[in-house]
């Protein structure tokens, strides 16, 4: 098998979970030659040992084929659920009254232990719970400070801590709970490049996740509940990236309104610059059956026509049987929208005016001159990586190659729409950018002699925020000649 591997083709990234299907050192490489870009580690199951042999085999990967690779290390948040039943499990009755209280003994069909202290205070009349996965909904005839008296809306079988929903009301719980702290201090310890945080609810949840990492990951905040929605633009604003996470949103809203929620979620993160990752059951038949019904290919190909900067796969490829058929199938639909002669107009359907800045300017001049000229790459040069995302949010028609001297950008611009990113040393001068652009524009095949790319840089170099270039350039094919680096 070679050691290189070939740049992609597509500009959308697929974002793939790892699990006890796709773990091994060899699965993950066969995953990030079918065309996985990231990989996402899920703190909800396993132990930190399992998490820690995974990751470092990333990074061994990472070196033997010589491409940067993304880490997303995901916190489970807090899990609310029931306590346990006298015999593991009691059937509700529509119609019939449940008590869930503050009585830790196991429960029947009259009455379960509720072990959340803060959802009494949050609960009104009338307003609906939903268990396991919204396969049983109680609705709130009476709330109280030690027992909710509810209807049963729809029954059926509750078995031992079952995973409970609150759709309609905020509930003051933090979106860290001890666990996901731990799980924070062993990912950045790892040197995960993004975080993603689960359970927010509101802007605070964001900032206090911030104010942790410090500054040495990227933060995607997962919108999954609806009380998120109310104040999306804030929660968009303080964090680096969003997911849009249709599980736990499907169970809290009714099923036809997920899907004007994501449109609205991914628009609003576009219009903001910041990268969006559309998650949840995408080939969810993969994870048995090595080919997807035609329903769930649409699915996929809708958020790549959306302009989502990532596509994601859950169980597909954490626990299906068929995780490297599932990355590759995910990669020849986002391929094959792509090569839509229509798809252009399609993914600027929203238009993202540039801030008053230079540095907006010239990244959406670089979209506009690639449309007038013909160009093979925008070449951009960056520290921090806020060049390269600027430039992405203009969905160029043309790919986006990132030179950088941190490794730490390279891996976390692995989400972003067309980002091609190369870890190369630094540059000092004007002559030295040029040059350097061309040889890496023609090392790594995105131009041939005769043709031009786009230079975007700033200057003083090494200045974060300080894009104020833009240069035209020919590549001649001279510059390889006797380079060795």
């Amino acid at each position: 098998m070679s050691k290189t591997i070939a740049k992609r083709s597509r500009k959308v990234k697929i974002l793939a979970t790892l699990g006890p299907a796709s773990n091994s050192p060899e699965m993950i490489e066969k995953l990030f030659r079918a065309g996985a870009d990231a990989f996402r580690v899920n703190m909800s199951h396993g132990e930190h040992a399992t998490h820690a042999a995974t990751i470092n085999a990333i990074r061994q990967i990472e070196t033997k084929l010589q491409r940067p690779i993304t880490i997303l290390c995901d916190l489970q948040g807090p899990k609310l659920r029931v306590g346990t039943f006298e015999g593991g499990k009691a059937f509700l009755k529509h119609g019939q009254h449940f008590t869930l209280d503050s009585n830790p003994e196991p429960g029947d069909d009259q009455r379960a232990y509720l072990p959340h202290k803060e959802i009494f205070a949050a609960l009104d009349k009338g307003q609906r719970l939903l268990i396991d996965d919204g396969k049983m909904v109680l609705r709130v005839l009476r709330p109280g400070e030690t027992e909710i008296l509810c209807s049963v809306e729809v029954g059926g079988f509750i078995s031992d801590r079952k995973g409970l929903n609150v759709p309609d009301s905020l509930v003051p719980m933090a979106a860290l709970t001890d666990k996901d702290r731990r799980d924070l201090a062993f990912a950045l310890d790892m040197g995960a490049d993004w975080i993603a945080l689960s359970f927010v609810q509101r802007p605070d949840d964001v900032a206090e996740a911030r104010s942790l990492i410090g500054g040495r990951a990227a933060l995607i905040a997962k919108i999954e509940k609806p009380a998120a929605l109310a104040s999306l633009e804030a929660i968009i604003e303080l964090s680096d990236a969003v997911m849009v996470a249709r599980g736990d949103l499907g169970v809290e809203m009714a099923p036809e309104e997920v899907p004007v929620m994501q449109k609205r979620i991914v628009e609003t993160a576009r219009r903001s610059g910041k990268p969006v990752v559309v998650a949840t059951q995408m080939l969810e038949s993969m994870i048995t059956s090595p080919s997807p019904t035609r329903a769930e290919v649409s699915d996929v190909a809708n958020a790549v026509y959306d302009g989502a900067d990532a596509v994601m796969l859950s169980a597909e490829t954490a626990a299906g049987e068929w995780p490297e058929l599932a990355v590759g199938m995910m990669d020849r639909i986002a391929t094959q929208v792509e090569s839509d002669p229509g798809y252009a107009a399609r993914v600027h359907f929203i238009e993202t005016l540039p801030d008053a800045t230079t540095a907006d300017a010239l990244s959406a001049a670089c979209s506009e001159i690639a449309n007038t000229v013909r160009v093979s790459a925008i070449v951009c040069f960056t520290l921090s990586g806020s060049t390269a995302r600027r430039v992405a949010r203009e969905r160029p028609s043309v790919p986006v190659m990132v030179l950088t001297p941190s490794r730490e950008t390279a891996r976390r611009v692995g989400l972003l729409w067309g980002a091609y990113p190369v870890v190369t040393r630094d540059i000092g001068s004007f002559e030295e950018m040029i040059g350097k652009g061309k040889r890496m524009a023609l090392r790594h095949h995105f131009g041939e002699a005769g043709g031009r790319i786009i230079a975007l840089a700033g200057v003083p170099f090494g200045t974060p925020g300080s894009t104020n270039v833009l240069h035209i350039v020919t590549l001649t094919g001279e510059e390889l000649k006797g380079y060795k680096g």
